[in-house]
């Protein structure tokens, strides 16, 4: 099963410099860990739900999903989450985001749980994107198999 640790850094370089630290934890930075939930095609669905769009428009967006680090090795990977997706969740309110769980869910949003667990990683995820905001940093994923 991946690991999937949605981080927040300044930039895209601080961001991929985790693969030296040993991960986004060992370099001190804010860190949510969501074990399977896949950075590009789960979280383009959560985006497509909070955004209302479609999943083939959200993954045309910059920076959904986008591979930061060297494509030549096999793990870890850092990956950008949409500053679209960001503005989301940073904007949703509780009810928002109950709904959106909900929807994803129903979507089979890759989290393969119910809407009640769905809305355990959304409000985690709301959560580092209004931290990231404040700080105005932006959102990663560092994916490990």
């Amino acid at each position: 099963m991946p690991d999937a640790d949605y981080f927040s850094a300044a930039d895209d370089e601080c961001a991929v410099a985790v693969i030296e630290a040993g991960g986004p934890v060992c370099a001190g930075l804010d860190v949510i860990f969501l074990k399977d939930i896949d950075p590009v095609d789960a979280i383009a669905r959560v985006e497509a739900v909070m955004t209302g769009c479609s999943y083939q428009e959200v993954s045309r967006r910059p920076r959904v999903g986008q591979l930061l680090s060297s494509e030549d090795v096999d793990t870890p990977f850092v990956l950008t989450v949409s500053d679209t997706l960001c503005d989301a969740l940073v904007s949703a309110s509780g009810d928002d985001v109950a709904a959106a769980a909900e929807a994803w869910s129903g979507r089979g949003g890759g989290v393969g749980h119910d809407a009640a667990t769905a809305a355990v990683v959304l409000e985690a995820l709301t959560g580092l994107a209004k931290r990231a905001r404040a700080a105005d940093l932006r959102l990663y994923c560092w994916w490990t198999l």
